[in-house]
């Protein structure tokens, strides 16, 4: 779900940079030492994920991950998504260095937000309250990530509303492929390495 260069205004690509900056030092601020390799393991996992992507007009369609690695990382998340979407950029011209910005806050404000909504049902450890975690973690963060590249184009010019609702369109499936991942992968961390997501056994 890469924007990419010369598609959005400089007002919107502003914006998202400034956003991104000021996330980004706060995620920063909340990593701990101990949460170094885990956040890497994540922002590898997203780089991975999202390197299968299908062409869609200015954007794109993949894999995401971004509401699993929300989930165990909060606002960790926008350092480690800025870090995996600027190698992508400069290794594989996926999206740019002027939307970085923008792309980054894209994937992780939503990444962000389905932490501290799907958090809590993980602490009630059974298989119902990590499924629905899963997938509430998956339509959060593919779903609000799919609206904001949506509402950028949108208001980016009239041509590129056809390609916003396509955009919404289109990861309808990619939702329900990572709903049921997001889901596996927190059921098997919660009985591996549950404090991994703040949950005591």
């Amino acid at each position: 779900m890469h924007i990419s260069e010369g598609i959005l205004p400089a007002s919107v690509l502003v914006t998202g940079a400034v956003l991104t900056i000021g996330a980004t030092a706060l995620g920063l601020n909340k990593l701990e030492h101990d949460k170094i390799p885990q956040t890497a393991i994540l922002s590898s996992a997203f780089f991975v994920a999202s390197l299968i992507h299908v062409p869609l007009g200015p954007t794109s369609v993949h894999l995401l991950l971004n509401g699993l690695v929300g989930i165990i990382l909060g606002w960790i998340a926008f350092p480690a998504l800025l870090i995996a979407l600027f190698l992508q950029a400069i290794l594989f011209q996926f999206g740019g260095l002027t939307v970085l910005g923008v792309n980054t806050f894209n994937m992780a404000f939503p990444a962000v937000v389905a932490f501290y909504i799907c958090r809590p049902f993980l602490r009630k450890k059974s298989k119902w309250a990590v499924g629905v975690a899963g997938a509430l973690a998956a339509v959060i963060g593919v779903g609000l990530a799919g609206i904001f590249v949506a509402l950028e184009l949108a208001i980016t010019g009239q041509q590129f509303i056809p390609v916003a609702k396509l955009v919404l369109l289109a990861h309808v499936p990619v939702i329900i492929i990572e709903a049921v991942i997001t889901s596996v992968a927190l059921g098997f961390i919660l009985r591996a390495k549950p404090e991994i997501l703040g949950v005591k056994v």
